[in-house]
């Protein structure tokens, strides 16, 4: 099931480009926000997927409007303008 919003579930999940590049890892959704890894380590990917996640200094917000769909498995964003 495909959908266009980020929820408390998708922490752990992989950021993919348009083009199906990984570029990150979802570490925590916080009031609606994703935060972005874009070099998790294997302790930040464990942490993330047992809901243990927490954003830090290095985390990016992921602005709604970049993501295109969301499925079970990854976080695909929407080609760049």
């Amino acid at each position: 099931m495909e959908r266009d919003h980020i929820t408390n579930d998708d922490e752990g999940k992989a950021v993919v480009d348009s083009h199906g590049e990984k570029v990150g890892m979802i570490t925590e959704v916080k009031s609606g926000t994703a935060y972005v890894d874009a070099d998790p380590g294997l302790t930040d990917t464990i942490r993330s997927k047992l809901g243990w996640g927490d954003a830090d200094q290095d985390d990016y917000p992921l602005e709604k409007n970049r993501v295109h769909t969301v499925t079970d498995d990854e976080v695909r964003l929407k080609d760049e303008f």
